[in-house]
């Protein structure tokens, strides 16, 4: 007689944790999002549910050095080993506090590399077949991690060390093709490096984006970001365009991208980085996936790769909704029955999100090159939330968080315009609200001649001293914004005065608060050096991106279309040139200008100014080139620094994309200045020619 579905064996699903790892903590006691707490509380959550007994616990191993240098430089993996000796407990809190978002203290090698090996443990285990699945309750998290690097709480990549375990180290195991499914709600840009051109390894990212705003901030979570050599095609990034993405999102992109592909790709295992920081309540994350939307994603995976899953524990920081969710993903590989049920409709950003990836991908997966069914997209779709404010710094055109309440990086002012990780805590009386740590200053006034300026920025419906006060006043004070890029093209530049966008451009601008057009529109020929910088763009896709020598050199020259605007205006032209910027209509509120009258007296008279608070976004530098009419001439570019890094070949230069080529060229054209030949020509000329 057949057994039934009760006789059955049960699954074998393996189960690290080790106290060790609880080690690892701030070396001052400060609350912080990533503690021990974290995996204490799941845990305990899954002891109270009696999971161990049902599963296989595993000892957690340290990893031997040999397999970490597989993705990591030996500089780092000495810096790790030796960080928590006494030999640095004198200036350890001062290397990390010059880390993007990480703390170090006497037990961080340790959780470090245990961390790294029970990932490794766990991936053999599965591989070999011992065990058909394993949750891997591992910190320090790992897929910020970078070669070379530690941020973003991370100090060994766990998964992606695992990952080239598997493929180059245990070839017997017959692991050829991997899947890694990052479903954190921070892109995991130290995976995605690892991999960007092994076809071997498919990397799957879904996260916020907020146009490039969300940490880690930049462009190497836009969808764009496809792979490059042989690994074209073989990764895979969906960037939610906000916050509040629910389970209806995150299932739409699994029924859409993910699976569909998946099928094709055929892996042998499935590692997943499974951060909980997009759960509902998550104070840094502001989604909103219930533990039963997680039970559904993987319960989804479950059918690839016989079901060889490893799933690894990166971010999630609201202790009760992250074990939930990792007790319902137990229930999932235990094959228990998940109860749960889904109401909201999918984001109609989610729907656009999804649309753009099929397309950027379907030439390396022809099974996405069918149109979306209409009545998934019209029946099923939410509007976008009423506010987004995004809280980064990287250029436009290149782009190189309960049951009570949401929580947003906006609701707390900032310091400098990115604030990092590693300057948030939880304020755990204030019911795990993110507050800013007690190391961000609060804005102090600053005089013109200290050449920066702190923008503190505010949500669109608060009401500031001084916010009617400073765009009154320099609604009134008229300069000449000169593009030398595809601004020089009209139709373009109103994108960022008007809002939307042009043919070619991938993201629409949000446009200025004030949408008057420009009084006048002029030419000039400038002595300065056209040069193209940079490997991609957010808004044009691969190739390179304009930029002015800020230095003059009498044997070059560029050609430059000026917009008579007002100092507001140029104010809201420089946010969305750096990204920091909303998208739904309306341009963030500061509560001071990013370039006041005090600034520009200080930029006339010094010529240029590097602003502080755009340090990194790609047109940083504000150039004065003399005055028109008695108004100031001012134009954006790169810093100094960064034209020496595209001449030493540090920064990559190439030519322009093609739809970003057709706008500069359409500018030139159009403004009458060049023919279409000799457009065409000055712009190869200024990308081909040695720097």
């Amino acid at each position: 007689m057949a057994a039934s579905p009760d006789d059955s064996p049960r699954p074998r699903v393996g189960l690290i944790y080790d106290e060790r790892m609880c080690r690892h903590t701030t070396p001052d006691g400060e609350a912080h999002p990533e503690c021990p707490e974290r995996i204490r509380a799941i845990w305990k959550k899954l002891q109270s549910e009696g999971i161990p007994q049902r599963c296989v616990v595993l000892n957690a191993k340290k990893v031997e050095d040999k397999y970490l240098a597989s993705v990591h430089t030996r500089n780092h993996i000495e810096f790790i080993k030796n960080i928590s000796s006494k030999e640095f407990d004198s200036r350890r809190q001062r290397i990390a506090s010059k880390l993007d978002s990480i703390y170090l203290n006497v037990g961080s090698s340790e959780a470090a590399y245990l961390a790294a090996g029970s990932v490794i443990e766990a991936s053999e285990k599965v591989a070999k077949g011992d065990l058909n699945s394993v949750i891997a309750l591992v910190r320090p998290p790992g897929h910020h991690a970078e070669s070379n690097e530690a941020m973003g709480f991370c100090l060994f990549n766990n998964v992606a060390v695992a990952a080239n375990y598997l493929l180059n180290e245990k070839p017997e195991l017959g692991i050829k093709k991997i899947l890694i499914v990052d479903w954190d709600v921070h892109h995991g840009n130290g995976t995605q490096k690892m991999f960007y051109k092994d076809p071997r390894v498919l990397f799957f990212s879904v996260h916020r984006f907020d146009f490039g705003c969300f940490y880690p901030s930049g462009d190497d979570g836009a969808y764009c970001m496809i792979g490059e050599g042989p690994g074209a095609g073989y990764n895979i990034n969906i960037p939610w365009e906000h916050d509040q993405c629910s389970d209806t999102d995150y299932i739409a992109v699994w029924d859409h991208v993910l699976i569909p592909i998946a099928k094709e790709y055929n892996p042998d295992i499935i590692l997943v980085s499974a951060g909980f920081d997009a759960a509902i309540d998550d104070p840094l994350g502001g989604c909103c996936v219930t533990p039963h939307g997680y039970s559904l994603l993987l319960q989804k995976l479950m059918q690839f790769a016989q079901g060889k899953i490893v799933m690894v524990l990166e971010g999630g920081y609201n202790l009760k909704s992250m074990s939930n969710s990792v007790l319902a993903c137990a229930k999932v590989l235990l094959q228990e029955e998940s109860v749960g049920s889904i109401h909201t409709a999918t984001f109609k950003s989610a729907w656009r999100v999804i649309e753009a990836v099929r397309h950027e991908l379907k030439g390396y997966w022809p099974v996405l090159d069918v149109e979306l069914p209409l009545n998934s997209l019209i029946t099923n779709s939410r509007p976008c939330p009423p506010e987004v404010i995004y809280s980064s710094s990287e250029s436009d055109v290149e782009n190189d968080e309960g049951a009570t309440h949401t929580i947003n990086f906006s609701e707390f002012a900032e310091h400098d315009v990115l604030l990092p990780l590693s300057k948030l805590k939880i304020d755990e009386d204030n019911h795990g609200k993110v507050i800013a740590s007690d190391q961000v200053q609060e804005e102090e006034s600053l005089s013109a001649s200290e050449a920066s300026h702190e923008a503190e920025l505010v949500t669109s419906n608060e009401i500031v001293d001084g916010y009617i006060t400073w765009r009154s006043l320099l609604s009134k004070v008229e300069v000449w914004y000169a593009s030398y890029g595809s601004n020089m093209w009209m139709p373009r530049f109103l994108c960022y005065i008007e809002g939307g966008k042009v043919e070619g451009m991938s993201a629409p601008c949000c446009g200025s608060l004030d949408k008057s057009s420009p009084k006048d529109v002029i030419w000039k020929i400038v002595p300065h050096r056209l040069l193209f910088g940079r490997s991609h763009s957010r808004t044009w896709g691969a190739g390179g991106v304009a930029f002015l020598d800020p230095e003059r050199s009498t044997s070059d020259r560029a050609y430059l279309c000026m917009y008579r605007i007002t100092l507001e205006q140029f104010n809201d032209v420089l946010l969305q040139e750096n990204s920091l910027h909303q998208e739904n209509g309306m341009i963030k509120q500061m509560a001071s200008p990013v370039l006041d009258l005090h600034i520009l007296e200080y930029v006339a008279k010094n010529k240029s100014l590097p602003l502080k608070t755009l340090k990194d976004g790609w047109y940083s530098t504000v150039l004065y080139l003399e005055t028109e009419d008695d108004l100031p001439i001012l134009t954006l570019t790169c810093s100094a620094s960064d034209v020496e890094r595209f001449k030493s070949g540090e920064l990559p230069a190439s030519a322009p994309a093609k739809d970003y080529m057709k706008t500069l060229v359409n500018g030139l054209v159009e403004g009458k200045q060049l023919t279409m030949e000799e457009a065409v020509a000055y712009v190869n000329d200024a990308a081909t020619r040695k720097l």
